[in-house]
């Protein structure tokens, strides 16, 4: 998933509007936050293998601190908890914490198996990313869905939240789109790279929060 993690943030919004969406955003794509740190410093593994599925030709060999479903209920717990804290609200903080988890789940419809339920244990996957139309047709209809629900939910203050929040959705769109007609990544470390690349996003989010309100029925 890619554009599904951004459709989990931005659905997320409705059920809590005291959560901010940079902070849901942060937590829907948190574990691929986390993953090209680890990468970096040996802890996890991930070939590149043009063909290895139809939609993304990487080989996640071991990620089990980033991608497990046991690490995941850690890290969405940890996340919630401190989320409440600071936010002073039990709600946002459980749906910050949901968030995370969501990624483990998402990715278990689109990876083969290839995720641990806990380190050191079986991998599972459902397998989508083999079917090229129907990744896009399940993660395209998500992503449209929580498109519609969150304008429904938010309206804006300025011009800005209209083009930034349409920026948004066009870059991570495209990206998502393109991918299996793109070139391979070159290196392990140049993924990693592209991987940091998308801690810009929870930012880009707060910044389009800045520019949007929720709407009275939204509330």
């Amino acid at each position: 998933m890619f554009v599904g993690h951004l459709a989990v943030a931005l659905a997320a919004k409705r059920a809590a509007p005291r959560a901010p969406l940079g902070a849901l955003v942060a937590g829907a794509f948190g574990l691929d936050l986390i993953w090209p740190f680890l990468l970096l410093v040996g802890l996890e593994r991930v070939r590149i293998v043009p063909g290895y599925t139809a939609f993304t030709p990487l080989v996640f060999e071991h990620y089990p601190w980033s991608h497990s479903l046991g690490m995941a209920l850690i890290w969405g717990a940890v996340s919630g908890r401190l989320s409440a804290r600071v936010l002073k609200n039990a709600r946002a903080g459980l749906l910050i914490g949901l968030a995370v988890v969501s990624h483990w789940v998402l990715d278990f419809i689109t990876h083969v198996p290839d995720l641990p339920l806990w380190p050191g244990g079986p991998a599972v996957g459902l397998g989508l990313w083999n079917s090229i139309v129907g990744t896009l047709v399940v993660e395209g209809a998500l992503f449209a869905g929580a498109i519609a629900l969150y304008l429904r939910t938010t309206e804006r203050r300025t011009a800005a939240g209209t083009w930034g929040l349409w920026a948004l959705i066009g870059f991570t769109g495209l990206i998502w789109i393109s991918g299996p007609w793109s070139a391979p990544p070159p290196s392990v470390t140049a993924l990693a790279g592209v991987a940091l690349a998308m801690w810009l996003f929870p930012l880009w989010a707060a910044w389009i929060e800045r520019n949007r309100a929720m709407r009275p029925s939204g509330r």
